[in-house]
């Protein structure tokens, strides 16, 4: 048996111009999972990552808590949908900035349906995969740590939809189960996988056993 952990990186700058940055509390986030990872003994033999930037700082603060390093493998397959192309979609309006619980929820209800007619193929956002070619990029990666890797410990760190269509692609889930689990995935959650040659398994998913505590509670974000 072998084990895969899959993390979801650490807060990003929701809201901001760019989005592909770790705020600080995402940095720290990472840190602390790191040093939970070493306050364990876990070690990887080999880690996975998207090519997002996001990604790679969230592994960097990662390794940092773990006193680690590692040369990491690139994996283009594991970048996120964009959830913009995918409002787009359905609601070509421009929309405001979110900035009261109403215009959150009405972009999430926004988000949801455009998953949901991407997945089915009713739509295909602007410079975006079908929805096939998505689950085959995740697909493959889960492929090449079973071929490559069993036995050993392995690291992914990827985006909330990567992770969400793994664990549906694992589970062989419906579309509307996997959207539910991508949109309450937290940030630098881990999901496990025990895996053999020929299938992963869930063990877990959307754990946060490093916050776990009473003074870090409110660093627990989904964004």
């Amino acid at each position: 048996m072998a084990t895969l952990y899959l993390v979801r990186h650490g807060q990003a700058s929701f809201g901001a111009e760019d989005y592909d940055q770790l705020s600080d509390l995402g940095r720290r986030q990472s840190l602390r999972l790191g040093q939970y990872f070493a306050e364990r003994g876990l070690k990887f033999d080999a880690i996975l990552i998207g090519t997002l930037r996001r990604h790679a700082q969230t592994l960097d603060s990662l390794l940092q808590g773990m006193g680690a390093q590692c040369e990491p493998l690139k994996w283009p397959g594991l970048n996120e949908y964009d959830s913009a192309a995918v409002i787009e979609a359905v609601h070509p309006a421009p929309l405001q900035a979110p900035t009261t619980p109403e215009t959150y929820r009405q972009r999430f209800r926004l988000l949801k349906d455009g998953l949901t007619q991407w997945m089915a193929g009713v739509v295909t956002p602007r410079g975006m995969p079908s929805y096939a070619e998505f689950v085959a990029g995740i697909s493959g990666a889960l492929d090449h740590v079973r071929a490559n890797h069993y036995g050993q410990s392995v690291l992914i760190v990827s985006s909330g939809g990567p992770i969400s269509t793994a664990v549906g692609h694992v589970l062989q889930a419906p579309p509307e189960t996997t959207i539910e689990l991508n949109l309450r995935i937290r940030n630098t959650a881990l999901t496990e996988f025990a895996f053999t040659p020929k299938r992963h398994m869930l063990v877990s998913y959307n754990a946060l056993p490093h916050l776990d505590t009473p003074d870090l509670r409110n660093w627990v974000t989904y964004t």
